[in-house]
């Protein structure tokens, strides 16, 4: 089973503390930027198609965006997780 998500957010949308935005120039914001999520997400929700039990499949964005990140700064699994909550920009890639 999947649920598709909303419409993509801008980097306008994402909420920083004090009112801060992110960086448009930011290597993570463009990578975001840069890929088609609504069409792979089309493509990815139709895997889940004909299962209607079990638990709620991943949100690609997060599924793919982790492995962006990881395959990119080849860190293991914990301090990915630590480096993706402490910095925004990552943030926005897996969930925006």
């Amino acid at each position: 089973m999947y649920k598709r998500q909303s419409k993509q957010a801008t980097i306008f949308d994402f909420g920083m503390p004090l009112g801060k935005e992110l960086d448009s120039n930011n290597r993570w914001v463009k990578k975001s930027e840069l890929i088609p999520w609504d069409i792979i997400e089309g493509w990815y929700s139709e895997l889940f198609k004909d299962i209607f039990t079990g638990n709620v499949a991943k949100p690609l964005r997060l599924i793919w965006g982790v492995l962006i990140i990881q395959s990119e700064r080849r860190i293991p699994d914990e301090e990915l997780v630590k480096q993706i909550s402490e910095t925004p920009c990552l943030q926005y890639l897996v969930v925006f």
